[in-house]
């Protein structure tokens, strides 16, 4: 496990919004064939940290690197799959079969304006396979449940064969009959595809039972075992009260991080 090879990592990063200090000295790594959940409270920095890993922003001190690269040299973007929160932001009436959202994760590979050959076709097919929607190939996406919306996303993501995903709270708006299920799917997809998975989450009950890592980010950052992590009712605590203050916090409302 020590050559395991390091697909993302951070190394002591900084962070600063005006005069907010988000990241304090943030070292991460993200090993080849991981499942990394990530917890923390609102404002505590976690969607701060993936913008910094997809290099849509600059840290104020440290380094980002993605396979090897320094994040703003990094080209090879079909590398990295990302599924953002879908719920807050998805046009339900948009006129889109589940075939043709999940095509538009291969234009940034082949291009915009480019026809898609039949080997792209295919992988648009299997990608849909591995989420288990091929019976809703032709449906109009706006006509699914949250949770099948969801598993269109990450075929969306997976199209490119990416061999990084990051998902920040991909649950939120899913049912919770269907988030066991799509828990599964990550799980598949790391110990069956061997894709190695960074989940934002605020699902601290049922995360711990799939992913192979928790790290608990607040400000800076701290690794532990699931079960150690499921079984620490003092930690549990701590991040329940810290998401009850910052909920008090005026700043909570200005800055989402």
């Amino acid at each position: 496990m020590t050559n395991q090879t390091i697909l993302a990592e951070i190394k002591d990063v900084h962070f600063y919004y005006e005069d907010r200090h988000v990241l304090e000295n943030v070292s991460l790594q993200l090993k080849k064939g991981s499942f990394l959940g990530l917890v923390g409270p609102n404002g505590s920095g976690k969607s701060t940290l993936i913008r910094l890993l997809l290099g849509l922003i600059k840290p104020v001190g440290g380094q980002v690197e993605i396979f090897g690269e320094r994040v703003s040299q990094f080209q090879r973007w079909h590398k990295v799959g990302f599924v953002s929160q879908k719920a807050s932001s998805f046009n339900s009436g948009f006129p889109a079969t589940v075939y043709e959202v999940v095509s538009m994760g291969l234009y940034g590979k082949v291009g915009l304006f480019r026809f898609l050959t039949k080997k792209d076709k295919q992988k648009v097919h299997d990608a849909i396979a591995q989420v288990g929607m091929e019976e809703y190939t032709k449906q109009n996406i706006g006509e699914l449940s949250g949770g099948q919306q969801q598993r269109v996303f990450i075929a969306r993501a997976l199209v490119s064969e990416p061999e990084l995903l990051i998902l920040d709270e991909p649950t939120v708006g899913v049912d919770v009959a269907s988030v066991k299920t799509f828990y599964e799917l990550l799980k598949n997809l790391n110990e069956q595809k061997g894709l190695t998975l960074l989940l934002i989450t605020h699902d601290t009950g049922v995360m711990t039972k799939y992913v192979t890592e928790v790290a608990c980010l607040n400000k800076t950052i701290h690794f532990h075992e699931p079960k150690e992590f499921e079984k620490n009712q003092d930690m549990l605590h701590v991040y329940r009260n810290n998401e009850s203050t910052l909920k008090q916090s005026n700043r909570y409302e200005e800055v989402q991080v």
